[in-house]
C-alpha cells in the first residue's frame, strides 16, 4: 500500500512538472509573439519589445526548459501525452537559451555600430526618398560619423570599394543587376544619370529596415563602385550591415 501511495505521488509530481513546464513554454511563446506585433503596429517602441517582452520571454522559456528537464526524472510515471509536453518544453527552453546567448556573443565580437560604408572618407549619401521613409519611422540620422568609420576599419578591415575597367554606364548596369538579384532587397531609386541605386531590406521577425545606397563613379579609365548600408533603428546591428555589404560585393564581382 505504501509503495502504491509513493508511486501515485511520484506520478502526480511528474504530471504537475510537465504541465508547469509546458505552460511556461506557451507563455514564453506568447510574450515573444507580442514583441513584433506591438512594434509593427506602432503600439510601443521596439525597446519596449526588447526589455519587457523578449527578455522575459527568454527567462520564462529557460524556466520551462529546466522544469521540463526535471520532470523527465518521472518519465516512467508519465503518460505519452505528458512525455510529448515535456519534450516540447525542453526544446523551447533550449531555443530560448541559445538565441539570446548567440546574440550577446555576436554583440561582443563585432563593433557596436549600425552604419557601414566602403568609403569611410566620403560615404554615399541617401536621397530624399530614403530620408523621407526614415523620418517617418523616426530613424537614425544619416549624417556619417567618422568615428564610426574608424570602428569599421578596425572591426571589418576587408570592406573596400569595387573597381573595374568598365565605363561608368556599363558598371552601373552590372551594379543594378547585382542589386536586383539580392534576396529581400526592394529597389527604391534607380538613377543611371547620377550613378545611384538605393534599396531597402526588412528583417523577418521584428521588421526592422536597413537602407542601402550604391554609388558608381568614374575612376581613371574605369569605374569605382561604393556601397553604404545603414540601419534605421538601434545602435548595434550585430554585424548585419557588414554581412550585407559582403554579399553584395560578391554578387557584384560575379557580374563584373
Amino acid at each position: 500500500m505504501a509503495e502504491m501511495t509513493m508511486a501515485a505521488g511520484a506520478s502526480r509530481i511528474g504530471v504537475y512538472g510537465v504541465r508547469l513546464g509546458f505552460a511556461l513554454a506557451v507563455l514564453s511563446l506568447i510574450l515573444l509573439a507580442l514583441a513584433p506585433i506591438g512594434w509593427r503596429t506602432g503600439l510601443w517602441h521596439f525597446r519596449t519589445s526588447f526589455w519587457y517582452l523578449m527578455a522575459p520571454a527568454a527567462w520564462v522559456g529557460i524556466a520551462a526548459g529546466v522544469v521540463s528537464l526535471v520532470s523527465l526524472f518521472w518519465w516512467g510515471a508519465i503518460e505519452t501525452g505528458g512525455r510529448i509536453m515535456a519534450l516540447v518544453g525542453l526544446v523551447i527552453g533550449g531555443v530560448m537559451f541559445y538565441v539570446p546567448w548567440s546574440f550577446y556573443h555576436t554583440l561582443n565580437t563585432v563593433p557596436r555600430i549600425h552604419d557601414i560604408s566602403t568609403d569611410t572618407e566620403n560615404a554615399p549619401a541617401f536621397s530624399a526618398a530614403i530620408l523621407t521613409a526614415r523620418a517617418a519611422e523616426k530613424g537614425n540620422s544619416t549624417d556619417y560619423d567618422t568615428k564610426v568609420g574608424a570602428q569599421q576599419k578596425q572591426g571589418y578591415p576587408d570592406l573596400a570599394p569595387v573597381t573595374t575597367t568598365l565605363a561608368p554606364a556599363q558598371a552601373y548596369e552590372r551594379a543594378l543587376a547585382a542589386a536586383q538579384g539580392m534576396s529581400g532587397w526592394r529597389i527604391v531609386t534607380n538613377d543611371p544619370a547620377d550613378g545611384r541605386i538605393e534599396a531597402s531590406q526588412s528583417t523577418l521577425f521584428m521588421g526592422f529596415t536597413d537602407d542601402v545606397v550604391i554609388r558608381v563613379t568614374p575612376e581613371g579609365s574605369g569605374s569605382r563602385i561604393d556601397m553604404r548600408s545603414e540601419s534605421r533603428q538601434g545602435i548595434s546591428d550585430f554585424g548585419v550591415n557588414a554581412g550585407r555589404v559582403r554579399r553584395y560585393v560578391a554578387a557584384l564581382k560575379a557580374q563584373l
